[in-house]
């Protein structure tokens, strides 16, 4: 049974994931901050046959990311997805509140390298060996024309070279490592205006994990497939 790792599967974009991939036989373990309150994710995790398993995990706490990875240790991980992310706050210029800025650097960029360092050894055991994170075209540098948003845009430039430097890193375990971009899509953080479902969103995203290898190790990838530039 092929495995996925999934931070942030309370809600939106890792709630779907994981109802997808469970539905398809997977094993999914599935990572949010509040399993208690997690209703949506606590009825799939009793709806799909054991397929998935709950875990908590505040992923900018590294005693519960270390304990994740004990509670783990010496299982494969096929796939790991660094889902879980804020937006912080819609900043302009003259506006950003420097603690929230902090804050969304921590979970948005530090936090997908230490997930991925503490589970570095599932997904080496994995078959297929893919680390990612979702990030946003929004930290896409040549793709901003409008400014502002200071805090998301600029968690997640960062995290995007976080995963190219560790594309690097990690080239010579056999790791793909890619950051995707989900678009513009309807849940909670992208409002009701977005044009995407969340279903056509990870459909697509799962195609686009479905046929990477090394070779792709280190881009930017859209939920259409396409190569998002820097």
């Amino acid at each position: 049974m092929p495995t996925i790792l999934i931070t942030g599967a309370n809600r939106g974009i890792g709630l779907e994931m994981a109802r997808q991939y469970s539905q398809d036989g997977w094993k999914v373990h599935a990572c949010c901050r509040n399993p208690g309150r997690a209703g949506d994710l606590e009825r799939l995790e009793t709806g799909h046959g054991g397929r998935i398993a709950v875990h908590p995990l505040d992923v900018t706490d590294g005693g519960q990311v270390r304990a994740l990875a004990s509670a783990l240790k010496g299982e494969p991980i096929d796939i790991l997805v660094n889902n879980a992310g804020v937006y912080g706050e819609r900043a302009g210029f003259g506006q950003v509140d420097d603690k929230v800025w902090l804050y969304s650097l921590k979970v948005n960029t530090m936090a997908p390298l230490h997930v991925s360092e503490a589970l570095v050894d599932n997904v080496a055991a994995g078959d297929r060996k893919v680390i990612a994170v979702m990030s946003s075209k929004m930290g896409s540098i040549d793709d901003n024309t409008s400014g502002g948003h200071y805090v998301y845009r600029s968690s997640k430039a960062a995290v995007n070279i976080v995963m190219k430097s560790m594309a690097v890193d990690l080239s010579g375990r056999g790791i793909t490592v890619v950051a995707l971009h989900p678009g513009w899509v309807r849940t909670d953080m992208g409002g009701r205006s977005a044009p995407l479902m969340v279903e056509q969103s990870v459909s697509g995203l799962r195609a686009v994990l479905d046929g990477i290898g090394p070779a792709d190790s280190g881009t930017f990838l859209g939920f259409d497939g396409s190569e998002v530039p820097w």
